[in-house]
This record gives structure tokens, sequence and C-alpha cells, in this order.
């Protein structure tokens, strides 16, 4: 189902980052050092993925002092293609540079950008009082290197009350069909919320660069694990279910998918030999196995 009517889901790509939170500073944090002059370190993961996908085609690792829009070089930009993201990726140079590749982006606009206003008025007060569209200009954005020219749409969200403002280049669209964009936005938040609630981000068995940055990347392949399962079952069981289940049983053999799909093993997929591995496969035995016995 297009977007408003207007935008196929599937030319629509959504990026964003997250932050993993270190004990030490391993990785430059973010933000100002605490009164005690110590700051935790962190890693900030880059995610873009599709709109009509559900696992992200792209990540990135970066510390977590490194500015968002650094992300933009590692993109391959598609004629077609509308990018959704938040407004820590402002480059104004790039955004030039696909405008000029037929590459459209939604986003929101910084409060201290500077622009002026070339053609547009605001709506009267009655259209947008209880909530709507305040204004739809077209706008010059301008920095000592480049001046562009964007679309502002200014918006009051009638559940909160909320004043919006999100800039693109797409002129030809709805004024809600780029609000709609936008609100599709968060669906990347999901995964970022899916990953740290399931897999152990917390603390880490390594504290040199390399070592955290594998059990992150180990994380997002369980997770991608996990989703693919979780869609071929995902009338059985919630997706926390499904990483609790494996986790519980990794010494068993037992297909997880057909335990999913199943209300319970039948006797035959039961026996000990098949769910479970065999610790004291050596000759002399184990200790369990040798006690009772005699010397």
């Amino acid at each position: 189902m297009f977007i408003g009517g207007e935008v196929d889901p599937s030319k629509v790509e959504i990026f964003d980052s997250s932050t993993v939170s270190m004990f030490v500073e391993v990785f430059k944090g973010a933000g100002r050092n605490s009164l005690n002059g110590k700051k935790k370190g962190g890693l900030k993961v880059h995610a873009k993925m599709p709109l009509s996908g559900f696992a992200p085609d792209l990540i990135s690792l970066s510390e977590a002092a490194c500015n968002d829009k650094t992300f933009l070089g590692q993109l391959n930009p598609r004629s077609g293609t509308i990018y959704v993201f938040d407004k820590g990726y402002v480059s104004y140079k790039v955004w030039q540079e696909w405008t000029g590749q037929g590459v459209f982006y939604v986003t929101r606009l910084n409060e201290n950008a500077d622009y002026e206003v070339l053609s547009g008025q605001p709506n009267h007060i009655t259209q947008y009082a209880r909530g709507g569209v305040i204004s739809d200009l077209e706008i010059q954005l301008k920095t000592k290197e480049t001046i562009l020219k964007a679309r502002l749409i200014t918006y009051k969200d009638p559940a909160s009350g909320n004043i919006l403002k999100f800039v693109s280049n797409m002129f030809d669209y709805d004024v809600y069909t780029i609000i709609q964009l936008y609100k599709h936005r968060w669906n990347i938040e999901v995964l970022f919320k899916q990953i740290k609630q399931n897999f152990e981000l917390g603390w880490f068995f390594s504290d040199s660069p390399e070592g955290i940055k594998t059990q992150v990347w180990v994380a997002l392949i369980a997770n991608l694990i996990f989703t693919v399962i979780h869609r071929q079952v995902k009338e059985c069981e919630l997706f926390i279910t499904i990483v609790s289940m494996a986790s519980n049983n990794l010494g068993s053999y037992l297909s997880l998918i057909k335990l999913l799909k199943r209300n319970a093993p039948v006797a035959q997929e039961r026996t000990i030999q098949i769910m479970q591995l065999n610790l004291f496969n050596s000759k002399q035995g184990g200790i369990f196995e040798n006690l009772g016995k005699s010397p």
C-alpha cells in the first residue's frame, strides 16, 4: 500500500543510530565530562534498513563522539530513493548532491538553522488550532559554503500539541505524505530496542576496541537470525520468548522452528541422546557416570 497514495514503500529507506554505553572510555563518549572529570565510553551503531524490509542492510560502528553525518559517506544513494532520518544527519552539501542526483530526503530541521523564505504563507490559525499544517514553505538554507533550496513544513501534532518542522526536497508531493514518511522513521527505533532488550550489551567479555566490536557484531548477527525465525513462526511466540527458549536450550539438537510450531515434541524426539550433547563420551567416563561404582 502506497504511503499517502503516492510513495511506494520499497523506495523508502530509513536510518538512525543508537549508542551502547560503557563504563570505561575505550571508545570516546559523547557529551561533556562528569563532575569527577571522567566520562563513560560509548560505541555508536548506525543502521539503515528498507521500510518494506525487516532487517538492516547496512550497519556501521563508530565512537559515540563521532558526528552522525559522517555515516552519510557510507551510503550509495540511488536515484528515486527516499531517505528518512533524524536531524543529527545534517549536511547541506550532501543534500544538495542528492537533489542533483534525483535522490530525496525527509528529516527534521534544527532549531538554529539559518534560512530565508522564498515563497509560501502560514495558514490561518483556525486551520491548525487543534492540530494540522501551520505552513508549507519553500526556503533557502544557508551555510558559508552551501546554499540549498528546500521545502519546510511546520506541523502541529494534534495528540501532543508539539510543533514539528520537517525539511525535504520533495516539492511535488502532498504535505501529509511527507509527514507520514517521517512518522515511519520510528520503525528503526524498534530494531534498536529489540537488540538491547534481548542481547546482552550491558557488559563485555573484552576491554579492547576490537573485542567490544566483535561482541556487538555477534549481537547484531544473532538478532538477524532470530528475526528470520520469528517471521517464519510469527503466529506462535513473541520475539523475546523465542530468544529466551533458545538461550535456555543451547545444548539441544531439536530444531527450534519445529519446536515452536508444535505444542510439544513427540516421544521419539525427547530421547536424551537426541536432545542433549553427550558430555561424557570418553572411554573412562565422567565423574557422574562413575558415581556409585566401586573404585
